[in-house]
């Protein structure tokens, strides 16, 4: 979900710049579009702030990858330092 966001995002000028040279040839594109556009920019910016931020382990705590332990899987999680 997070690398859809982030494609979007990387997107999202060129749209925008493609629709609004296709809207220029009629007197260019109405002030909805461009509120809404830049509304739906801030909705993807917030969502990639959220979702990056609740993933994130907090600071002094270390990244432990799942490991196999006695035939038993022992999932990922974070371990202090």
């Amino acid at each position: 979900m997070l690398r859809l966001v982030e494609l979007a995002l990387f997107l999202a000028p060129f749209v925008v710049f493609a629709v609004w040279r296709f809207m220029a040839l009629e007197g260019g594109p109405p002030v909805r579009v461009v509120v809404g556009a830049a509304f739906v920019l801030a909705l993807l910016a917030g969502a990639l702030i959220w979702l990056s931020q609740e993933d994130a382990l907090p600071p002094g705590v270390s990244y432990e990858p799942p490991r196999l332990q006695d035939g038993k899987v022992i999932s990922a999680h974070g371990a202090p330092r």
